[in-house]
């Protein structure tokens, strides 16, 4: 796969992807004898992403990991979907954020920077804007990785433990037990980090270590709510509604993602503060992120407001 033929796939109409889609889980569950199962989040795009599983397997199960971080509405709505078990971490989110710290600005970038810490060569010389193999500077490195060399300094502690600890642990053990592969739903154009595990081994990773379907690989946002429109799909309140504006884009009125509530990867991206939204949506959980979990000193040290 290359960035054109994903660029080509991303332009298709949305009823060839779901064709393609479905397609791809069909080829998943029979290479596995239908030993899969939905990684599910509750979220928008996990929602469509079990709507077209069990349109082609009716009994397909579905995991949600319950890590005490989403949205309560998101929450209730995983919890409240039928054949959905739930998961649950073995660590809690204040002892990840006390024995590991924070996740920021990226996974891979907050993996660099915990190794950087420990001594490691390849994450120091990676921090130093120079290639992890021969030591060089590189202007992509310095790009991607050197420009937060400063956050080896700050104050707090940064890795990409929380992800690893909170979700994915959780999932493989359940995996381990029930001898299931998991189908998940995440796009390519949602990260680099995405876009490269696509491009590697396209929907469905049958070699990999971590093995995994991820048939809406090619999807857009348009394409998820465009679905959920056509489909009248019920998804967590906290969305608010589907509309379109002036150019026929759609859009959601209320949260425009939700995975962990407290996660600050984006957050200088955000259009509206995910944080100041927070405080007026959910001000119990705001004064608890930011008092009792030390977000605020977090947010300071970043320059983010709250």
């Amino acid at each position: 796969m290359d960035k054109e033929e994903l660029t080509r796939l991303q332009k298709l109409p949305l009823e060839e992807k779901v064709a393609m889609t479905k397609l791809r889980i069909a080829e998943w569950y029979e290479h596995w004898e239908g030993k899969v199962y939905v990684s599910y989040s509750g979220g928008k795009d996990s929602t469509v992403l079990l709507h077209i599983a069990r349109e082609l397997y009716p009994d397909m199960p579905a995991v949600y990991t319950d890590t005490g971080l989403e949205f309560p509405e998101v929450r209730q709505h995983a919890i409240n979907t039928l054949n959905v078990t739930v998961a649950k971490p073995e660590m809690n989110f204040r002892k990840v954020i006390e024995e590991y710290g924070f996740v920021y600005p990226s996974k891979e970038i907050a993996r660099a920077i915990y190794y950087a810490k420990k001594g490691s060569r390849w994450a120091v010389r990676k921090m130093n804007g120079c290639r992890a193999d021969n030591g060089e500077p590189n202007g992509y490195v310095q790009d991607r990785y050197g420009k937060w060399n400063f956050l080896l300094d700050a104050p707090f502690k940064i890795s990409g433990m929380c992800c690893e600890i909170m979700k994915e642990k959780p999932l493989k053990k359940f995996q381990r037990e029930h001898k299931l592969k998991p189908i998940i739903g995440t796009m390519a154009s949602e990260s680099n980090l995405r876009k490269k595990a696509y491009l590697q081994t396209g929907c469905n990773a049958y070699t990999q270590r971590n093995k995994r379907s991820a048939p809406l690989s090619f999807w857009t946002e348009q394409d998820v709510l465009q679905y959920i429109v056509d489909r009248n799909i019920k998804i967590p309140s906290v969305y608010g509604e589907i509309e379109k504006d002036k150019k026929g884009k759609l859009y959601t009125t209320g949260e425009k993602r939700t995975g962990c509530m407290f996660c600050p990867i984006g957050v200088k991206r955000d259009k509206v503060n995910r944080f100041e939204r927070m405080k007026e949506t959910h001000p119990e959980i705001y004064n608890y992120c930011m008092n009792q979990l030390g977000m605020s000193s977090f947010l300071d040290y970043i320059g983010v407001k709250y």
